[in-house]
């Protein structure tokens, strides 16, 4: 079976519409190549019940999770204290990130930087090349920051560890709109119930109307599913496959 994720977006500023998220979609992308299901998208604000909450949800419903942001030095970073809340532990400062920012300040190390070693207890580092500051994970929980590019620097370092068996996908290109083949759609889910079918309408692109997206981690029954699909459609609804 598929690996199954969720993801959790912490921040007012999103909620607010002060700050487009762009970590949802980058996440979703990744995922998906390395085949693992993504299920669940939520957006939720800075406050530590609510990330407690849906944490411990997330993380009853599915194999991995990933949050995104509340994780910096400032007031209202308290995603830290909301994952240890969901599992019944408390906030301690870990020692290998303090020695990690006293080597990198010096000096001037304050107490808001020292936020940034908080981490719930029980968590593990997870340190790659590359990386000044180790991603961390509480059980199947991985916290990463809101910045896209700390993120994606991070998630990057460390992702294969969350590979799959990959999609196979084939795209086919119709002429008709989604009423004319909707039948043909609902015959071949009949046929082929494991199949991921997408449906697509265009209207700015004169060549073609709907683009079709079948995808299965079986490449045999991917293939079989698609010359059935050919089989079914009159020939001159099919622009092109792809």
């Amino acid at each position: 079976m598929a690996k199954t994720a969720g993801i959790v977006i912490i921040g007012n500023e999103i909620l607010s519409g002060k700050v487009q998220d762009a970590n949802a979609a980058y996440l979703l992308r990744e995922l998906r190549l390395l085949g693992v299901d993504v299920k669940k998208v939520s957006v939720i604000p800075d406050e530590v019940d609510i990330i407690a909450l849906e944490v411990a949800t997330f993380s009853r419903q599915f194999d991995v999770v990933f949050t995104s942001g509340g994780v910096g030095p400032t007031h209202d970073d308290v995603t830290i204290e909301g994952i240890a809340k969901a599992f019944g532990h408390r906030v301690i400062r870990h020692p290998e990130l303090e020695r990690l920012l006293r080597s990198r300040y010096g000096g001037d190390l304050n107490e808001a930087r020292l936020k940034l070693t908080e981490v719930p207890e029980g968590s593990v580092l997870i340190r790659e090349d590359g990386l000044w500051l180790p991603a961390i994970a509480m059980g199947n929980v991985y916290i990463f920051p809101g910045i896209p590019d700390l993120l994606r620097q991070k998630f990057d370092s460390i992702k294969e560890r969350f590979r799959d068996q990959p999609y196979f996908l084939r795209k086919v290109y119709v002429k008709e709109g989604e009423g004319n083949i909707a039948a043909f759609l609902h015959d071949l889910l009949r046929e082929f119930p494991e199949l991921m079918l997408g449906s697509y309408p265009e209207i700015r692109n004169p060549a073609y109307k709907v683009m079709l997206t079948l995808e299965s981690k079986d490449e045999q029954y991917l293939r079989a599913a698609l010359e059935r699909l050919l089989a079914m459609l009159p020939g001159d609804f099919v622009h092109q496959t792809h």
